[in-house]
Order: structure tokens, then sequence, then C-alpha cells
């Protein structure tokens, strides 16, 4: 058989396995006794809202004017002073000469607002980004501490790593907001971003301390016989060979935060899976929510992920 036969056969191969999932899943949802609401699912991205206008004093309605879909309506206090308000023209609630009191509504205005999903995607991509340069530094200094030959140091490091490393971040988080929350009186989003910054650092301090160890020591040596100092050495030669080495965990490790930050909504931060919570309890739409809270999670990870290949061919380039 020829290589492009052969690339056909698996090419063929891999439609067929991925028709075959399909009808398995269709026929496995199509026997689920379920009403499927899809149509409700865009306004928790996008919705147009109409707020109430009321009137501030006792008074009257003086004109209204029609400006195409808005309306301009005039309207005059007891004291004789005027306020000119506009409203969507549909919605106007009121007539010309008409007495108003205060807080008579006097129309609506729309707009054009994120739901709930976009709102509860932007908490989760801030909060991981936040989170992820607080690991990164606190990953650094730590993989540092690690190697470092001072007993103590490396030792306070380990320690570190060993405790979050063997405890869940569901805990961390409970313990960092009801705990340290309590007793420095810390906001709850403080108190999730320092659990999963803490988190992330102990695995970040072993990539890094791991990336380092992977660089032979003559290359320490060759930088300090040029006369540079430790810093300087571990900054301008080792780091750089490190981070091309440990950027495929490294990002691994990012991605994986991004998901873990969904453990929050726990301590009452409306990232998107609490967002998600929220609509079903309201909706009952539980296997469209959830799907396309899933999905929303899948496409920042994978556009993140392709960032990080983006990356490392332009790393291997310069090699």
């Amino acid at each position: 058989m020829k290589i492009t036969e052969k690339a056909w056969f698996w090419k063929i191969l891999l439609a067929v396995i991925l028709i075959v999932m399909s009808a398995s899943i269709y026929g496995s949802v199509a026997r689920i006794d379920y009403e499927w609401r899809w149509y409700r699912v865009p306004q928790y991205f996008l919705y147009k809202a109409e707020d109430p206008l009321k009137i501030p004093f006792d008074g009257r309605v003086e004109q209204i004017a029609g400006k195409g879909s808005k309306a301009a309506v005039t309207l005059v206090s007891e004291t004789g002073e005027k306020m000119a308000v506009e409203v969507d023209a549909e919605t106007v609630k009121v007539s010309e000469g008409e007495d108003l009191f205060d807080g008579d509504t006097v129309g609506f205005t729309s707009q054009w607002r994120l739901g709930p999903l976009m709102t509860g995607l932007w908490t989760t991509l801030w909060i991981s980004a936040v989170a992820s340069v607080l690991g990164l530094i606190i990953g650094l200094i730590a993989g540092l501490m690690k190697i470092s030959k001072n007993y103590t140091v490396s030792t306070l490091a380990a320690i570190y790593v060993e405790i979050i490393r063997g405890t869940p971040l569901l805990v961390q988080i409970f313990i960092a907001y009801f705990f340290f929350g309590t007793v420095f009186n810390l906001d709850r989003n403080v108190a999730g971003i320092g659990a999963l910054a803490l988190f992330a650092g102990a695995y970040v301090a072993e990539i890094i301390r791991a990336g380092i160890q992977s660089i032979t020591r003559g290359q320490m040596e060759a930088a300090r016989s040029l006369g540079m100092s430790l810093p300087q050495a571990m900054m301008d030669i080792i780091l750089p060979q490190a981070f091309k080495r440990i950027l495929p965990p490294l990002s691994g490790q990012f991605i994986s935060l991004i998901k873990d930050s969904s453990l929050v909504s726990v301590i009452a931060i409306t990232d998107l899976t609490k967002s998600g919570r929220e609509i079903i309890t309201s909706t009952f739409a539980t296997f469209e929510i959830w799907l396309v809270v899933a999905a929303m999670y899948l496409i920042v990870t994978s556009v993140l992920s392709q960032f990080v290949f983006y990356l490392e061919r332009r790393l291997a380039v310069s090699d």
C-alpha cells in the first residue's frame, strides 16, 4: 500500500469513528425524555433590557414630541421647573397635559446588555489571569528557593509545595475564605484569587525547578567564569533556556487553572459556573446550560492552547 493510500485509509477510519460516535450520542439523547429549549439560551449571552424612567417630582406633561423610534417628553414641575426626557416611542405611558406624581413611570428606555453567561465568563477570565500572574511569580520564587543550597530556604519551599500539592484545591479555597478571609477581613475575590495563585504557584515551582535543573551545570560555570554574578547568570543564561523547555507544561498548568477557577463559585463568586447554576435554578434548562458552559470553557482553553503552540513555533525558529 502506497503512502498516500495509507494516509487516505487513516483519514477514512477517523471519519468513520467520528460518525459512529456522533450517531451513538444522538441515539442516547433521543432516548432521553427531555424537552430541549435551546431557543432560551441566546438571551443569557446578550439581551435587550428595558429600564423604567420615572418622574422625580410632582408635575404634569407639557409636550410629547416624536423622534423616530424615540419620544421626547417635556415635564413641568409644580414650581415651573422643566425637564426633558427621552424614552422609546412605543413605551410612552403618559399623554400631554396629564398630571403626574413623584415616581410615576413616563416610559421605558431599552439598551443591549451582556447576559449572565458573558458576565460570568468575564469574571472567570480576569480571576484566572490575575491568579496566573501571581502564581507564576510565586512559582518562580519557590522554584529558585527549592534549588537553593541554603537548607532553611529550600526546606521552606519544599514544605509549601508539599502542603499545597497534598491538599485539595476546594479545601484550600474554603480555608482561604472562611479562615484567612475572616481573620484579615478579605473580600471573597481576594481570597479566591489568593487560593488559586498559591495552588498554581506550587505546581509552577516544580516545573521551574525541573526546567532549571535540566540545564547542564556547565552553562552556569561558564557564565560565572565570565564574571557574571549568580543572579545575572540565572536571569541571562539559565532561565531563558529553561523557559523554552518548560513552556508546554507551564501553559498546561495555566490552562488547567482556568478550569479549576470554577471552584471559586463555592464562595459565592459569580463566575461562569455559578452563573450557569443560577440560570438552571430559574429555567430548569439543565442540559442546555451545562453544555453551553462546557463549550465556553473549551473555546477559551482551545484559544489559549493555540496561542501557546504559536509561541512554541516562534521559539523553535529562534533556535
